[in-house]
């Protein structure tokens, strides 16, 4: 199905490409210099511990399920810091091959140069560029995946074969890393298996597979205690933001639009935004005229595509005002799991496939009037060249950091069965002098114990999210001075306080344990037990197993098919 040379042709594009974005964290890959991110919600540790918090079942929503619990196995073994940056040079790089197969297969003339467009418009746009400078790291992983899916489910139709099932489960469980990544994939594996019908019976496993890939967020969501519903003004607050000279409408086209203003390369804050939105709109004009003009010749999967471009054009401009978002709002504040959609333009992740389609398109087109290679060059300038920031992690603005010696010396103390660790000052909304600008704590990933989190969330001044019962209960006896026995009767059996002078009641009689430069611990003692119970936390295991084994076994499915098709194009 694929040119001998395009998947290495690809795979060396996007590797310089996403080699270009990243270049300020990869020698940490090498334990040369700082290695560990720590910006907005970007945070890498060097060893991540297995708590009731990492497995989903603690006092917050399980938003990072099972991206912690992952982390936090493969640091057994190697530095949480490699890990994740690994795992997101990863993801740029499939991303890019990922959409460049797909173009390759559904876009007739557009050859390898339409292919490795489509590659370099998958990894250099807004959306990544916002994403990465907020930190969603694991959601870039998700994002990486939708090419393949599209294309592992349309094979099905000439190819049903258990390696191929297997495959594409491995795809939607690395999508599943992130509960919005698992959410991106049942989108395109719908829109897949609709446009290739491939039988009742193989649609019901593909679906089985994506609802077996979602288990770890599903089931921790079911049996936590903590909300699954939102504030309205969460919906304004994570809204649609348009961007210079865009409005709403040229901001969703251009893939831009994320609801943090600070998150944005700069070149996107001016006027400059607007004219690379032009310059892609030509891009993407050219390729659509190309594509309709060859529409009775194309696989229904385009047409398929385009429908889902245009459907999630509608919804995230209509989400913004009057009814669409009344209805929005309505949704994240009465319906459980809804606020996982307040975030509106993580979704534009959907427009890719129809992106990525519609340059290969402007690459075919100009073909017929120009050597490849100036087509290409010249597509490329159009839909990429805008965006020069996004270089250099985004302009410098993604380095790692060292964490102080302070961080190792606190995480050798704290064990995990002696009660939770409870941090001083209450939010978790951190600017620590070793990093560049706001980030989370990293405690709840560095310590064995749970770490006590508020969950508050503050957007221009307007509280988003309260913090949970547990936490403000916390928070309100430390404010109060930090009585020992009141901590211990919450489960507190640490209080980490952060660059602050402790709570008064706390260090007069509470046991300071290490005293640092930038960390104070204090030992409270008899701590009550308020962990999760084992039948919980036995099936949160169980269902991070599963999607462990699918991503494994979706490995192995991948290698069985890459060799049969090697086997089948050496004949």
């Amino acid at each position: 199905m694929f040119s001998g040379r395009l998947l290495p042709t690809l795979y060396l594009t996007s590797v310089v490409a996403a080699v270009s974005v990243l270049a300020p964290l990869l020698p940490g890959l090498f334990g040369v210099g700082p290695g560990y991110l720590l910006y907005r919600d970007a945070v890498s540790t060097p060893r991540t511990h297995i708590t009731d918090t990492t497995l989903g079942i603690g006092d917050l929503p399980p938003r990072a399920v099972p991206q912690d619990w992952f982390v936090a196995m493969a640091s057994t073994v190697v530095d949480g810091g490699t890990v994740v940056t690994a795992i997101l040079l990863a993801a740029l790089i499939f991303a890019g091959v990922g959409f460049g197969r797909l173009a390759f297969r559904l876009v007739p003339g557009a050859g390898r140069a339409g292919a490795v467009a489509a590659a370099l418009a998958a990894i250099w746009n807004p959306y990544v560029a916002e994403r990465l400078l907020q930190g969603h790291w694991s959601l870039l992983v998700g994002y990486a995946t939708l090419g393949w899916i599209l294309v592992a489910a349309s094979e099905l139709r000439d190819r049903r074969d258990t390696a191929r099932f297997l495959r594409l489960g491995g795809l939607l469980a690395a999508a599943g890393l992130t509960p919005t990544g698992s959410v991106l994939a049942g989108v395109v594996l719908a829109v897949g298996l609709s446009c290739r019908p491939v039988g009742l019976h193989p649609s019901f496993v593909a679906a089985g597979l994506w609802v077996l890939s979602a288990l770890p967020w599903v089931v921790t969501a079911m049996i936590s205690d903590a909300t699954t519903t939102s504030a309205r003004v969460s919906v304004e607050a994570f809204g649609l933001r348009s961007e210079p000279g865009l409005g709403p409408v040229g901001t969703v086209l251009s893939l831009g639009g994320i609801w943090n203003a600070d998150a944005v390369p700069a070149s996107r804050t001016i006027w400059w935004a607007a004219i690379a939105t032009l310059c892609l709109f030509l891009v993407i004009a050219a390729g659509v005229i190309c594509l309709v003009r060859r529409r009775t010749s194309l696989d229904p999967l385009v047409r398929g595509i385009g429908a889902l471009t245009v459907a999630v054009v509608l919804v995230l401009i209509f989400s913004s005002f009057g009814p669409g978002e009344w209805l929005l709002e309505f949704g994240v504040e009465h319906v459980p799991g809804a606020g996982l959609l307040r975030d509106t333009q993580k979704f534009s992740a959907l427009l890719v496939p129809g992106v990525a389609l519609a340059v290969a398109g402007a690459v075919a087109a100009a073909c017929r009037r120009v050597p490849a290679g100036f087509a290409f060059v010249g597509v490329v300038l159009l839909a990429v060249a805008p965006l020069p920031d996004l270089a250099w992690g985004a302009g410098g603005s993604v380095r790692p950091v060292a964490y102080p010696d302070d961080w190792a010396a606190v995480a050798e103390i704290v064990p995990g069965d002696q009660g939770s660790v409870a941090l001083w000052p209450a939010d978790t909304v951190r600017h620590y002098r070793f990093a560049d600008g706001v980030s989370l704590d990293p405690a709840a990933r560095m310590l064995r114990a749970p770490v006590i989190e508020s969950g508050a969330l503050t957007v221009d001044g307007e509280v988003v999210d309260p913090p949970n019962e547990h936490a403000a209960a916390v928070a309100s006896a430390l404010e109060a001075g930090g009585s020992p026995d009141h901590l211990a009767a919450l489960g507190v059996g640490w209080v980490l306080v952060e660059n602050d002078s402790p709570p008064t009641r706390l260090a007069a009689d509470a046991r300071l344990v290490h005293n640092g430069d930038d960390l104070r611990l204090y030992r409270v003692d008899a701590p009550a037990d308020r962990g999760a119970g084992a039948a919980d936390r036995a099936l949160a295991i169980a269902a991070h197993l599963l999607w462990a084994a699918m991503l494994l076994a979706g490995v192995a499915g991948a290698v069985v098919v890459s060799a049969r098709e090697r086997r089948r194009t050496s004949r």
